[in-house]
């Protein structure tokens, strides 16, 4: 019989909706009933394409014999960490009060009735291996100590709660604005740089995109060229090993050895976003074919398998199909030599790297950029032109088979926050390669969202099959306004300044501590927790407190509106003393300061439409990451901040820091 999940509309809930386990979802109905009968709590937090989820629930949720020690014992809890950040906030932060290491999915937590926790962990086996306990003498214990120590748990759970209440920001004593936070985030990064295989950390290596677009911006500001360098260097071994899908695009979660070649092989939208600007950037910086390719190969992918048909995007792609991690990717040698003929082998092999050892469980192949093309061509006495044409027949036809394929499967739920993510990216990449339809799909995703996720000045958090769903969060906001920026810059429409006003006076009034400064993470009529986070530091996706500060103080510079400036201020002020400790954690609230000692330098296009897209792709891609670029044609109907001069010639209004220039006429001279 189904439980209480068969009527959620969430991918990973309805997963375990045929469980053995009696689950609910997080609400009233499972809180009370934990009060009514004093059991405690157990919480499971993870998401539909999270391999170690899948694992766990084989394991443990589908047999009976532990399903009927978690039914007899517990009030079971599952909750889908995409649609309820918050909560996955709160108990990741436990988890490593508890246990004193990180925490990841699956979560698995237990709780009293009042729903602090006492008890946390990941994953657990169903019998005892990889040093861990078995899922059911776990349990055992857990409701014993429960029953015969509860006054100890209800004294951690003071202790516990008043963690979580020290968790907030401090701002401390008020300390100049300095650049000695992104000097000191350099000297760092430079300190953990893998200078063989990039990236910043040993494996498992993620893309960590905050971090490289830091990078970029630095190098701007500063023209440090080490900290071009870390990032460019970083950005090709990413697209050159197997943590992006050779064959299909995009990029997924992260590589699990230090050489990007073999990663966690779900595909999440959110990280597809931010890296899909940052090799537009990289593109745009040096002109090298890989990134070019890695961009258009991230749209390729998105555009093909991501897009909802209302113009928004799906969540992610299971690392798994049938049964197996990574199975829809990998490769025998006899199927690649089956499919190719010897000519295009010949490439494709060397290229590819099927010609060396496997790399994937002693036995399969994930496609990497093993060696340049160009050295192949030389090799075999081709040149570059006949070898890339080998080498695009190959790549058709090992896609044409690899699509026949039983597919992972699609979380097709669209959130707003990680939609924005890739907004961003999507608009931002097109302005910059000039890639009109990549505008245009950025802009009719917008659409999709204020049509869908926007009722009486308020965002709902998730869509699917036409049910919007829960309360939005602070990520929602602050992300969907710094993607109305970035689509404003790549083609101005109204529609996008208004609803990104309505956006800023939401985060302010919903979200902002005014009296303390900063934004949390939930709004202040959303749902009591037990704790009520105001996260600055990036993640896997950037700080919500980063993104608003950083929108609302461009927003601010762009219309003079100086409580959005202030919001941005106030923000930085309470998180500035943390930037100064640890300054990596923080790169989008780095960008913030940067911006709050030197405003960005904007640049206003005026003039007939025609003209002025010229002028647009000319300057686009020489601006860089301190730079906004609105193109106004003629006809608008404008905030009086940018109402520039209606004229029958194309001019541009160029304000650098606080001094803005007079109106320039000639495209050489903006130019220079």
């Amino acid at each position: 019989m189904p439980n209480h999940l068969a009527t959620e509309s969430s991918p990973y809930l309805i997963q375990h909706a045929d469980n053995p386990v009696d689950w609910y979802p997080w609400g009233e109905e499972a809180l009370d009933k934990a009060r009514r009968e004093d059991k405690p709590i157990l919480l499971s937090i993870g998401y539909s394409a999270c391999h170690w989820c899948h694992v766990m629930a084989h394991d443990c949720f589908e047999d009976a014999g532990v399903a009927a020690v978690m039914n007899r014992l517990f009030v079971n809890i599952k909750v889908d960490r995409e649609e309820r950040p918050d909560l996955d906030q709160i108990y990741q932060t436990a988890h490593q009060l508890l246990t004193q290491r990180g925490g990841g999915w699956p979560l698995t937590v237990f709780l009293t009735p009042d729903q602090t926790p006492f008890f946390a962990g990941t994953y657990f086996p169903r019998t005892p291996r990889y040093q861990l306990p078995g899922f059911i003498d776990l349990m055992e214990n857990v409701a014993r100590a429960w029953h015969e120590r509860r006054g100890e748990i209800l004294t951690q759970n003071e202790a516990v709660r008043a963690a979580l209440a020290q968790q907030q920001p401090d701002a401390g004593m008020p300390a100049p604005l300095t650049d000695a936070p992104l000097v000191q985030a350099v000297h760092e990064l430079a300190q953990a740089f893998d200078p063989v295989w990039g990236g910043f950390s040993r494996a498992p290596k993620f893309p960590r995109p905050g971090e490289l677009f830091f990078l970029l911006r630095e190098a701007q500001r500063s023209g440090n060229e080490q900290a071009r360098e870390m990032a460019l260097f970083s950005l090709r071994r990413m697209a050159s090993g197997g943590v992006v899908d050779q064959l299909g695009g995009g990029f997924c979660r992260y590589s699990v050895d230090e050489q990007w070649i073999i990663p966690h092989f779900e595909k999440m939208l959110y990280d597809n976003g931010p890296l899909l600007h940052l090799y537009a950037d990289a593109w745009a910086l040096t002109g090298e074919a890989l990134f070019k390719d890695t961009a258009e190969g991230i749209v390729g992918w998105l555009l093909r398998k991501m897009r909802a048909p209302q113009g928004g995007f799906y969540s992610a792609l299971d690392a798994d199909s049938e049964g197996h991690e990574g199975r829809f990717y990998v490769w025998t040698a006899d199927e690649v030599r089956a499919l190719l003929s010897p000519e295009e082998y010949a490439v494709a092999a060397p290229v590819y790297g099927f010609d060396g050892p496997p790399n994937f469980e002693n036995a399969y192949w994930n496609p990497v950029l093993a060696r340049a093309l160009s050295e192949v061509a030389a090799e075999l006495g081709l040149t570059d032109a006949m070898a890339a044409a080998r080498l695009a027949s190959a790549r058709a036809k090992l896609f044409a088979a690899r699509d026949t394929r039983v597919r992972p499967g699609c979380d097709d739920k669209q959130l707003t926050s990680w939609n924005a993510l890739m907004i961003a990216g999507l608009a931002h990449a097109g302005r910059v390669m000039a890639r009109t339809d990549w505008i245009a799909a950025a802009q009719d995703a917008v659409g999709f969202l204020h049509r869908n996720l926007w009722r009486d000045g308020r965002l709902s958090a998730s869509y699917k099959h036409g049910e919007t769903r829960l309360n939005a969060y602070l990520d929602d906001y602050a992300f969907l306004l710094d993607a109305l920026l970035e689509t404003m810059q790549a083609g101005y429409r109204e529609v996008d300044m208004t609803w990104a006003r309505e956006l800023a006076e939401a985060l302010l009034v919903h979200f902002e501590d005014a009296g303390q400064g900063g934004f949390f993470f939930t709004s202040h009529d959303h749902e009591a927790l037990i704790a009520r986070p105001k996260p600055g530091y990036d993640n896997a996706t950037p700080s919500g407190n980063g993104v608003a500060a950083f929108a609302l103080q461009r927003l601010g510079h762009l219309l003079g509106e100086g409580r959005y400036l202030d919001a941005a201020t106030r923000c930085l002020r309470l998180f500035h003393a943390q930037l100064i400790r640890q300054p990596i954690a923080y790169p989008t609230l780095l960008a913030v300061l940067d911006e709050a000692r030197t405003p960005p330098r904007v640049i206003l296009l005026r003039g007939p439409e025609a003209a002025l897209q010229d002028w647009a792709q000319a300057l686009a891609p020489k601006l860089g990451a301190r730079d906004m670029m609105l193109v106004l044609p003629n006809g608008l109907s404008l905030p009086d901040a940018l109402a520039k001069p209606v004229s029958d010639h194309p001019a541009a209004w160029v304000c650098s820091g606080t001094a803005c220039q007079p109106p320039v006429t000639e495209l050489d001279h903006v130019l220079q």
